[in-house]
Order: C-alpha cells, then sequence, then structure tokens
C-alpha cells in the first residue's frame, strides 16, 4: 500500500487515527492545472479542543519513556523519509507547484532533520549550580508539554517537520496545522510517516484549517509553545494571541533581503547567485532575495546579463515538463505580484525581463533603475522579482541593506574584508558571504530579526533544546532545612 494512499486520508483529519473532521471537507487543488488532486477533512474548533486535551495526556506518558524509545521513533521516520521519497516529492511538485530537484530537497531535509532529532533525547539538559546554601542546586530542562506547528506552504514538508520532528523528540506532544493549499505534503505526509515509525497515539494532531483553528490551536490552555512559519502580518497576531495568553511564541517571518555585489566581483557568478536567489520556487521563500544592491561599476552588465537569463528560464507544469519555475500557488498571490510590479513600473522602474503571466505562471522580471520608494522594492514581493539598485560605496550599500522593516537574510559577493564589515554592521538574523541569501541546514539554528522574527528558534541542538523545553530548578538537602519561624 502506498504510504499515501488516499483511501486512509480522504476526507480525514488525524488524532493517532483518521477521522472525520467536525467542519466538513475541502479539495486539494493543483496550482498548475486547477485540477482536484484529492479531499481532506476540515478541523472544526471543536476537534482543536479535543486534540489538545488528548495530547496533553498523551505527552504526559511520552516525556517519561527511555530517551532511546524517543530516538527510536525519529530514527525510523528518517529512513521511511527515504524510502518514500518518491511518492512525497510527486505530491510537493503537484501540490506545492515546486520543481522535482525543489521536491527532492525537501525529503532530504526532512529526513535529516528526523536524523538531527533522533540525537536531542541523549543530549545532556542540565547543569549543577553553585548554591550559598547547604544543599545541592540544579537547572534541568523539562519537554514544553503541548506544542501547536503553524507551517506555511512554500516548503510545507520542511517548515512542519522542522519543529515537529524536535518536539517530539524532547518530549511533547504537537498539533499541527500545515497551510491547507499544500496540508497533504505537510500534513498528512507528515502524520502517515511519523504514524508508520510507531508515534504512540495521541501525541500528533494533523489539524487543517483556516484562521479558525489557528487561532485554536493557539489559545488552547493546554498548548504552551507556539512554533508559527509564514507572514508578519499573521506571526504579529499570533505573537499578540501568545502575549494575551502568557505563552511562548516562535515566529519565523517575511524578509526583504538583501544581495550585494561589490566592484571587483565575478559578474557571471554573481548573476548565478542572484537568480537563484530571486527565482527559486517563484520566489516563493522568506529567504529570497529581494533586492539587488549592484556597484555602479558592474550595474548595467549586472542587470543586462540578469535580465537575459530569466528572459531563457523555462515556466510551466513541473509535473510535466523541465522547467526551472513552476505556477505561483494562487491567483490571490499571482495579483498581489502582478501589482507590485506594475505600480513600481509606473513610478519609474525600467522592466528588464518579464512582468507577464499565463494562468498562475508568472515569469522571472527583473526591474531595473528602481528607487527604494518603488512597492517592489520596499515590500516583500513574494514572487520571482529582482529588482536592481546601484551604489556608489561600501557604506552606502550597507545603510541599503539595512534600510528595511526586515531582518532575515543578507548575502554579500565580493572582496571578504569589505563583506566582515557589511556583515559585522548588519542587523540581520543570517549572512553568506559569496553566495546568496537562500539557505539553510538541519543543524544551524535559525531565524531572523525585527519584522522578520524574534531570532534563532529552529534548528541546531542548543536552540532546538532551548525551543522546546523550560528550565526547571530544583534543590536537595540531606535534611529538612531549619527555619526561624
Amino acid at each position: 500500500m502506498p504510504l499515501l494512499d488516499p483511501n486512509l486520508w480522504t476526507g480525514n483529519i488525524f488524532n493517532g487515527t483518521w477521522k472525520t473532521g467536525s467542519a466538513g471537507t475541502y479539495d486539494i487543488i493543483e496550482p498548475a492545472t486547477g485540477d482536484t488532486l484529492g479531499i481532506l477533512g476540515r478541523a472544526g474548533t471543536d476537534d482543536a479542543a479535543q486534540a489538545a486535551t488528548t495530547a496533553a495526556t498523551a505527552q504526559h506518558h511520552w516525556a517519561t519513556r527511555p530517551y532511546e524509545e524517543r530516538a527510536a521513533v525519529l530514527r525510523r521516520a528518517a529512513t521511511l523519509f527515504e524510502e518514500h521519497a518518491t511518492e512525497i516529492q510527486q505530491w510537493i511538485v503537484r501540490e506545492a507547484g515546486s520543481i522535482p530537484p525543489k521536491a527532492e530537497l525537501e525529503t532530504r531535509f526532512a529526513a535529516d532533520l528526523c536524523h538531527q532529532a533522533a540525537a536531542l533525547p541523549s543530549q545532556p539538559r542540565g547543569h549543577v549550580l553553585p548554591s550559598a546554601q547547604d544543599r545541592w542546586s540544579l537547572a534541568r530542562r523539562r519537554p514544553a508539554g503541548v506544542v501547536s506547528v503553524i507551517a506555511p506552504f512554500n516548503f510545507p514538508l520542511i517548515l512542519s517537520m522542522r519543529s515537529v520532528a524536535p518536539a517530539l523528540a524532547l518530549g511533547n506532544a504537537v498539533l499541527l496545522k500545515p497551510d491547507p493549499r499544500t496540508a497533504v505534503s505537510g500534513g498528512v505526509t507528515v502524520a502517515r510517516i511519523l504514524q508508520e515509525a510507531g508515534l504512540p497515539d495521541g501525541l500528533l494532531h494533523l489539524l487543517p484549517g483556516a484562521a479558525d483553528i489557528g487561532e485554536a490551536v493557539v489559545t488552547a490552555p493546554q498548548v504552551r509553545v507556539v512554533s508559527f512559519t509564514g507572514s508578519t502580518a499573521a506571526g504579529r497576531k499570533i505573537g499578540e494571541m501568545c502575549g494575551r495568553h502568557l505563552k511562548r511564541a516562535h515566529l519565523e517571518l517575511g524578509g526583504n533581503n538583501a544581495l550585494i555585489v561589490l566592484p571587483g566581483a565575478d559578474i557571471a557568478k554573481a548573476v548565478s547567485a542572484g537568480a537563484w536567489g530571486s527565482f527559486l520556487h517563484q520566489g516563493q521563500i522568506c529567504m529570497t532575495t529581494g533586492r539587488h544592491l549592484v556597484h555602479h561599476t558592474l550595474y548595467e552588465e549586472y542587470v543586462a546579463a540578469l535580465a537575459d537569463k530569466a528572459d531563457k528560464l523555462p515556466v510551466g507544469d513541473p509535473a510535466t515538463a523541465q522547467v526551472a519555475l513552476g505556477p505561483i500557488i494562487d491567483r490571490h498571490q499571482l495579483d498581489t505580484i502582478d501589482t507590485l510590479v506594475s505600480q513600481t513600473v509606473s513610478a519609474g522602474a525600467r522592466l528588464a525581463a518579464g512582468g507577464t503571466h499565463e494562468g498562475l505562471f508568472y515569469r522571472p522580471t527583473v526591474l531595473a533603475d528602481v528607487t527604494p520608494a518603488m512597492p517592489a522594492y520596499a515590500r516583500e514581493v513574494f514572487g520571482p522579482v529582482a529588482p536592481v539598485m546601484t551604489f556608489e560605496t561600501t557604506e552606502e550599500a550597507t545603510a541599503l541593506a539595512a534600510d528595511s522593516e526586515y531582518g532575515l537574510s543578507l548575502g554579500i559577493l565580493g572582496d571578504v574584508g569589505q563583506a566582515m564589515r557589511i556583515a559585522d554592521a548588519a542587523p540581520t538574523g543570517l549572512v553568506h558571504i559569496n553566495d546568496q541569501t537562500v539557505n539553510d541546514e538541519p543543524v544551524v539554528p535559525f531565524g531572523g530579526l525585527a519584522a522578520s522574527g524574534n531570532g534563532a528558534r529552529f534548528g541546531g541542538t542548543d536552540a532546538n533544546i532551548e525551543a522546546f523545553t523550560e528550565t526547571q530548578w530544583v534543590t536537595l538537602r540531606g535534611d529538612i532545612a531549619p527555619h526561624p519561624f
């Protein structure tokens, strides 16, 4: 039987077993064709409340199990991702509009996340502290309890698993709300892998739904930590709800990331890096290169070469043709992209390439002669658009890169000494010297600043333990302490 056999999940949600959602069903639509790929259950707020209660009960037992048991489940999950990679990738291609190499990256990354998470249960999680009194004093990390994970559409599998895997490994239960547009790739796949890996019932709940379910999995009294990846606007609302309910929020949000091309940089390599940074997965990545800042001595050559490359990149259905770009996720997002491009051209930018679309297939677009006030430069486009601006001095480039409400990723191409000086001054969570802005690994602490989020809350041993556990102070005495009362 295939891992993702529709007979299991059609019309259903998941709480350890597949069951009907109380809010009915909805169609999973393929953006490239408009075809219906499947029918998934829609969770209601009652489902979310019941899931939180069940998860809290199951989590207490899970947290007491020997660490080898939790590690073994994650190791089996990693193996299953490897064994079922081809089947999962087909869903990512069709449901998320991903080209096959990007889908392959997702399954490989998901397996790596599980391998990394499998090492977490055996990590030391405590310290012996000094004490001025006659006692032992300890600090130890304990599971947070129930963790809600809210994941987006663009890298649906990775951006679910990077929170689900470490949260479970560290003894928590998880409520997973994937984006409804990619709830098979980012939800059903996760549930089926962990079900087959032997995760005990009640520890993972799949709750596809709209904003009401997002609010329900944030405000449920049993939930202690919320891990959210998505837009800055939605992240602000979730952060506000978490603040009101005294919960921890881990927020990885939007970005408008700069790529600085320093004087003397290799143009061909710089253009290749810039194209990859702006056009990978149709620019629908928080780390996408949204602003190309190019030294004036290289500017015209860079614009011409980037436009030529954009014109030659094939766009189409990644399930049926070998293309570089697939479809935009839906019409609403395409209209947003097209409006920002049109407004920027109307404001005086030069359309060097692209700016057109057929259906949801938007051509890779290069906008030259932009200024900081123009919409496609100032805002996160979340589409295959490369605004290019010139600069005169390194100080000017540094100031331009920092002149944004976002602080996620920065790429700097050229002399390493100059690049390091820029990096030292950059208010950003990630800096990549002689590389573009889209980079991630399972072993690194990942996160942005300001409107891009509240710091490194994902990836790496230390960040994951910090994210999904709480510190408990414990003291021990040989005899009952004497007191003056």
